[in-house]
């Protein structure tokens, strides 16, 4: 027995979550682009309408919890410019890649447990389909001074 399709946007609604606005770059680049049956996202940050929650580096200033909160809402974020540039998230496919990047104290080594927000998030979605490949950098610094950016690749139909 097979289960019975769930819309992406009423698993985020049954997990208390809503698709926010589109984020607006902050440099000269598109929130998202179709070439084919993919979608590529530029880096999204956790931004709450418009705003940083916070600053600073993880492992300092922010804390790996908050951190990993943090990457759950880039993840959302993302899912906003996906849908923004199909229109429907009921036509992602699958999750293809997630690279994250964790603006990190110097001795702060926990980047993957961090970009699990956004990759525990997409399996929430998406199920299976949001199963992907990832890497997840420390840098040194983010724009704006954000803890944390997410970028998605996702197959679409």
């Amino acid at each position: 027995m097979t289960d019975a399709f769930v819309h992406p946007e009423d698993r985020l609604a049954q997990l208390g979550l809503t698709l926010p606005g589109v984020a607006a770059p902050v440099a000269a680049y598109v929130p998202a682009l179709r070439t084919g049956n993919y979608v590529h996202t530029s880096g999204q940050l956790p931004m709450v309408e418009g705003k940083l929650p916070q600053t600073g580096k993880v492992g300092a200033e922010v804390t790996p919890e908050d951190a990993k909160k943090f990457a759950e809402r880039c993840a959302l974020n993302a899912l906003a410019a996906v849908k923004a540039e199909i229109g429907d998230l009921a036509l992602v496919r699958r999750v293809v890649k997630v690279v994250g990047f964790v603006a990190s104290d110097p001795g702060f080594t926990g980047q993957p447990a961090v970009i699990n927000g956004a990759s525990e998030l997409l399996g929430a979605v998406f199920g299976d389909a949001g199963r992907h490949a990832r890497s997840a950098v420390g840098v040194a610094v983010l724009p704006l001074d954000a803890p944390v950016e997410v970028e998605l690749l996702v197959e679409v139909v």
